[in-house]
């Protein structure tokens, strides 16, 4: 089974995907293979801050209590 990326390495795979994207070589299917790619790093992005996000309340809340 493949490692999940860090966070840090779909952000970079995200801008070598839009570098990619915006130099305007690419097919109608590629464009649409990288754009389905791109989504799924963000999702995988959104997933992974959402957690940092939830931890972070946690921990200020004990702080609080």
């Amino acid at each position: 089974m493949a490692k999940k990326a860090t966070l840090e390495e779909s952000f970079d795979a995200l801008e070598e995907i839009i570098d990619v994207l915006q130099t305007g070589n690419l097919t109608l299917e590629e464009s649409f293979q990288k754009y389905e790619e791109g989504m799924k790093l963000v999702k995988n992005c959104n997933d992974a801050i959402d957690k940092v996000e939830k931890k972070l309340q946690i921990i200020n809340g004990e702080e609080e209590a």
